[in-house]
């Protein structure tokens, strides 16, 4: 959990001759509702919806903080309930700087019911429940350091990554039946990382983006990929398709090639990142790349890959961090984590009591 350390911000990212308020921040939920406060005109970022929250004293950490303003704000008790970090993010207003750590806080059906006719806030603020799918649609005009938090919210529970194209060799025809299988076995609208590690098989992962338009897909970013993000809208055939790809996925060997010699490179202007990290080293740099594209103004980091959790058939000598120090790590990062490796998505309840936002795998992630 976050320690007394966590309300002080890196001098790195600000000017000590502007101001920095460090606040903590409650996207709070029960299911697919949200709450939003309204900021008056009066207010720094005012005629605009926001999530609850407010500054971390001198005395609190970012938890505590956010218990006494959720209380402050609407009266709703959140003490008992799991508060799981998104990430941290550091905003430049101009006129301010501002920290902010956001947590998402699922209410019970016992708090929704008793809350959701709320239409003020007990410090006089209009507060309002809106669907997930609007508010990600950004019909609700929330303040500019806010939007990477939709970004993240994004984010599913569940991530499925495809099986390598080795895994099919028995078969007559691996390429055919790589295809079949994961066009037969991918659930409904799946979020999916559709691995290219062999040659030539860009076109197979346009084949799959084809025939099951309904999943979202991540990349990895390198070179051979790259013509599967230029080519908007994909081609197969003369078949024009949508473009389903939502993210880049940058290996932890790229991340810290990146982190180490080439910090002034753009990587993937048009996607967002998902990274891999398996130490604090990698953590770190991903959190040097979230903030870098922050102020260049690209999509963000949504999500890190931490690996492994737990024991793999795939990687069976490589020690896996467990739960607790798997835990450990997510709160260093300033982005939303996922966990890999040993994990179903029925795993999901643990990840969200360790730090995590999602779970992510290749055999238990398919129908």
């Amino acid at each position: 959990m976050p320690s007394e350390s966590d309300n002080q911000v890196d001098s790195s990212f600000h000017s000590e001759k502007v101001p920095t308020i460090n606040v903590a921040v409650a996207v709070i939920h029960h299911q697919a509702q949200y709450l939003l406060g309204f900021r008056n005109a009066a207010q720094h970022q005012g005629n605009r919806y926001e999530f609850v929250g407010g500054k971390i004293e001198s005395n609190e950490n970012a938890e505590q903080a956010l218990i006494r303003e959720v209380a402050e704000e609407t009266g709703i008790a959140i003490c008992g309930n799991t508060m799981v970090k998104l990430g941290r993010l550091h905003h430049d207003y101009g006129d301010k700087h501002v920290s902010l750590q956001i947590y998402k806080v699922e209410l019970t059906e016992q708090q929704y019911e008793q809350h959701k006719h709320c239409q003020y806030g007990l410090e006089g603020q209009a507060l309002t429940w809106v669907n997930k799918a609007d508010l990600l649609a950004g019909k609700y005009h929330l303040p500019a350091a806010n939007k990477t938090i939709l970004e993240w919210l994004s984010v599913p529970t569940a991530i499925a990554i495809t099986y390598p194209l080795t895994h099919f060799d028995a078969s007559s025809d691996p390429v055919a039946e790589w295809l079949t299988f994961h066009q037969n076995n991918l659930t409904a609208n799946a979020w999916v990382y559709i691995r290219i590690k062999e040659t030539g098989l860009e076109s197979l992962a346009a084949q799959l983006m084809h025939v099951r338009p309904d999943i979202k897909v991540i990349v990895s970013y390198d070179t051979r990929t790259q013509s599967l993000l230029t080519e908007a809208p994909l081609a197969i055939k003369d078949t024009i398709i949508a473009n389903p790809i939502i993210a880049n996925h940058l290996s932890h060997t790229a991340l810290l090639q990146w982190s180490d010699n080439t910090q002034d490179r753009v990587l993937s202007k048009n996607y967002p990142l998902i990274v891999s990290c398996h130490d604090a080293a990698s953590i770190e740099a991903a959190n040097k790349l979230a903030h870098a594209r922050l102020q260049q103004q690209l999509p963000p980091v949504i999500g890190a890959f931490l690996s492994p959790v737990l024991m793999t058939q795939t990687h069976p000598d490589t020690v896996p961090l467990g739960w607790e120090s798997w835990s450990a790590l997510a709160q260093l990062a300033d982005m939303p984590i996922i966990g890999l490796g040993g994990l179903s998505p029925t795993m999901i309840h643990q990840a969200l009591e360790y730090g995590g936002i999602s779970v992510a795998g290749i055999r238990q992630f398919f129908q």
